[in-house]
């Protein structure tokens, strides 16, 4: 089947599964605007008015109207929202995957940007920011008080601009004045790498650089390891929070020959969309585990329940967050986007995971650290106020606990996956040939 894409969204923080909007303001019904209707606009009208004549200081008026617009829309479900257009342009920047800016991951640490790392051959790392360095001031203004996402907008901009940083480094005495130049930062939206004989891929968001970066990261496995040396592929999908529908289908598509990937049904039972397969498994079918836990929702549950329906891949870890609904991007000029769910999506066996998740063939817990064990940490669809009720929703619901130990050797759930591929561990649930599995149709 012809694929026909435009910006497609599925993730819990990128906005779920969604479509940009092919159709405008034109799609609206008339038939909606009745008498009743028009009286609770008048009723509406009035209080604006009275609001922005009578209260005790002058509102903002602008904020007044984005507020109301989003009150209505956060009233229907908790995935459908406006954005206004700053909102909107930082979602297209997050999906497209590459931005204006310096090329560090940063945490918050004592009110200062910490460096995690600087990604290598971009404009931080050439000028000498090392992990561990703190940011105490940005172009002269102090950190402090900033939040992370304030600190990150202040680092990001225009491509061949300069900023200042004020770098805190435990082996010097005074603090250091670094100046970088501004580039395109490209984000890997895969990262991987070769456990002994397993290759390891880890997905952390469907961006529009996501199947590419799959695509080089499994040649990339296979260069390394002799095809009779390497036993399989871990996908791991734990923490990722979705994105591009698209990217989903050609990521579950890279280890398919055939079938279909997903569908989604909206309000009209005639508005059914499907996504096929085409022939072509980038890892000639070797075994595939995938790892899912409360953090991985929607656009990442696509990939998942496609490769688990097909027989294609074993899913361990625990519940994932049952991201199962459809948003529709409607932009609106220059003044931003509509996110609007019209549809949900089913994985190929028919089923909607929206309010249950996907369930693993191989459930194994990861154990938390102490200073964890306390606090919930469990993520899920059926958790959130006002969400759509799945077709097949419970009393257990859906997720469970979002953490992944920042050490492999802490890792529970991946060590038990590279146990299965290498056959030293034994499980019903994961088939000797995996390869050799019949796809459902």
């Amino acid at each position: 089947m012809a694929r026909k894409f435009a910006l497609l969204f599925a993730g819990a923080a990128l906005g779920a599964a969604a479509t940009s909007l092919l159709n405008s303001a034109s799609g609206y019904s008339a038939n909606a605007a009745q008498p009743d209707l028009y009286r609770q606009l008048a009723i509406f009208g009035d209080v604006f008015e009275r609001v922005r004549g009578q209260y005790v200081t002058p509102p903002d008026e602008k904020a007044l109207v984005e507020n109301a617009i989003n009150g209505m829309l956060t009233s229907l479900d908790p995935h459908s929202s406006y954005m206004n257009a700053e909102a909107a342009q930082d979602m297209r920047v997050q999906t497209k995957g590459e931005f204006g800016g310096l090329g560090i991951e940063v945490t918050m640490e004592n009110d200062l940007v910490k460096v995690i790392t600087p990604i290598d051959d971009t404009p931080a790392a050439r000028a000498g920011v090392r992990a561990g360095d703190l940011i105490s001031q940005i172009d002269g203004e102090e950190v402090r008080g900033l939040t992370l996402q304030d600190a990150v907008d202040k680092m990001r901009g225009a491509v061949n601009t300069p900023i200042d940083l004020t770098v805190l480094r435990e082996s010097e005495k005074e603090p250091l004045k670094i100046t970088i130049i501004r580039d395109v930062i490209k984000v890997k939206a895969v990262k991987f790498r070769v456990e002994n004989d397993v290759g390891y891929l880890k997905i952390t968001s469907f961006t529009e650089k996501t199947t590419d970066d799959l695509t080089a990261a499994i040649a990339s496995i296979e260069k390394d390891v002799p095809a009779d040396k390497l036993k399989g592929f871990v996908l791991d999908l734990r923490l990722n929070p979705g994105g591009l529908l698209d990217q989903a289908v050609s990521v579950s598509d890279a280890f398919l020959e055939k079938g279909e990937i997903v569908s989604t049904r909206g309000r009209d039972p005639k508005d059914v969309t499907r996504f096929d397969a085409r022939s072509g498994d980038l890892t000639d079918g070797k075994p595939l585990l995938v790892l899912v836990n409360g953090g991985s929702a929607s656009a990442s549950e696509i990939v998942a329940g496609a490769l688990q329906d097909h027989g294609r891949a074993t899913v361990v870890g625990s519940r994932s967050f049952g991201k199962g609904s459809v948003q529709t991007i409607i932009p609106l000029a220059e003044n931003g986007a509509l996110r609007l769910t019209t549809a949900l999506y089913y994985t190929p066996s028919g089923k909607s995971i929206q309010g249950t998740g996907i369930t693993p063939d191989i459930k194994v817990e990861q154990p938390l650290p102490e200073d964890l064990k306390d606090r919930d940490i469990s993520r899920g669809e059926s958790e959130l106020r006002g969400h759509i009720k799945g077709a097949a929703e419970g009393e257990e619901g859906s997720g469970s606990a979002a953490y992944v130990p920042p050490e492999p050797k802490d890792d529970v759930q991946l060590n038990y996956a590279l146990s299965l591929i290498r056959g030293e561990k034994t499980d019903p649930a994961f088939p000797a040939n995996p390869a050799k599995t019949t796809l459902q149709q």
